[in-house]
């Protein structure tokens, strides 16, 4: 019941950020409105804080990096700190991935993906970085951590999605966490583009962010349809006739949009809420709509659903693969791949500018 209500709600809520015009969008524009304005106020006034020294950061024992973003979800961040815990491994680093655990599925997964790579799960990311260097690991990649201002970093990655609105609008009137300004502290920032169909939108999105003074360099970073996988993370086959779609994400949308790219239609859609712990009820719900046809999921769906994989045979797990180079210039991986070579190189790069908007 209340995984209903909630879904219904975050459903609402994508639509009224969205644009989409209804009869209830001016009620929820007065109701939220306000709120936001509230709401950027105590943020800022905490980024002041931080800023002046009132709020002191603590420093780790072995440098951090930050995977962050300034909205809610669906920027494709999991998938993005792997990317960047693949890269400190290449270098000959033994980094540690440090999340506040809010997912359960992103922990199960990042050890899914790096069995070898401690994951910790810490509220009070020092105390997950301290425990990380006390396990032997020189680098702490930290899962969301660009809001979490408590901990000092050596390196702030920022990404952004283009099917978020822009210019941001702060919660509840928009997704944002903060405004714009926030960006002033990162040292990086990539723009996400979840296969070719958001490319076009993605290079217009990081066209404007080059044109805004003061703002740190921008890349793309493209996250295309990988190959499939069982639940348990085996190989598999393509899914073949027509598929139910089942999603726990922040933009089941894109979900969709992805399975179009790899030629897979005719699809029906089962959303849950995001991070929603998958129990019985929902394999019998999801077994009921299904109605014979193979189940398509997604990779943070997958390990929550690996313990029903009895009961769901006929399970395909769409993965995603980052594509950071570039035929029109530097490319991401090459700009983050220098930052990460000048941390190791320093035992701790540069500060960026700690201005807030």
């Amino acid at each position: 019941m209340r995984g209903g209500i909630r879904r219904s709600v975050e459903d609402r809520m994508r639509r009224y950020w969205g644009g989409e015009p209804g009869v209830a969008r001016p009620v929820m524009t007065a109701v939220t409105a306000p709120l936001a304005s509230l709401y950027g106020l105590g943020i800022r006034g905490r980024n002041l804080a931080f800023d002046g020294g009132f709020f002191p950061q603590e420093d780790a024992p072995i440098p951090v990096v930050s995977v962050g973003n300034l909205a809610v979800g669906g920027t494709g961040k999991t998938p993005t700190t792997r990317w960047v815990v693949d890269l400190l491994r290449a270098g000959g680093s033994r980094p540690a991935v440090v999340s506040r655990g809010y997912g359960e599925d992103e922990l199960l997964l990042h050890r899914r993906w790096n069995p070898e790579v401690p994951v910790i799960r810490a509220p009070r990311r020092i105390q997950g970085v301290r425990e990380a260097a006390d396990r032997g690991c020189d680098v702490a990649v930290l899962d969301d951590g660009f809001q979490h201002r408590w901990l000092a970093r050596e390196l702030d990655l920022v990404l952004l999605s283009p099917a978020h609105p822009f210019p941001p609008r702060v919660l509840p009137r928009g997704p944002y966490r903060e405004r714009l300004g926030g960006l002033r502290r990162a040292h990086l920032l990539l723009v996400t583009a979840k296969g070719e169909g958001e490319m076009t939108r993605a290079r217009a999105l990081r066209e404007t962010l080059a044109s805004i003074p003061g703002l740190p360099p921008s890349h793309l970073l493209s996250l295309l349809p990988g190959p499939w996988e069982s639940l348990s993370g085996a190989p598999a086959q393509p899914p073949e006739g027509p598929v139910l779609v089942v999603g726990s994400v922040a933009r089941p949308e894109s979900v969709r949009a992805l399975l179009e790219e790899t030629g897979v239609s005719c699809m029906d859609v089962l959303a849950f809420p995001d991070h929603h712990p998958y129990r019985e009820g929902d394999v019998e719900e999801i077994l009921r709509r299904a109605r014979g046809r193979m189940v398509v999921t997604t990779e943070k769906d997958a390990v929550k659903l690996d313990v029903f994989r009895d009961r769901l045979p006929s399970v395909r797990v769409l993965t995603l693969r980052v594509e950071a180079g570039s035929a029109r210039g530097p490319s991401a991986l090459e700009a983050v791949t220098a930052m990460l070579e000048a941390l190791r190189g320093s035992g701790g790069a540069g500060k960026g500018e700690e201005g807030a908007g």
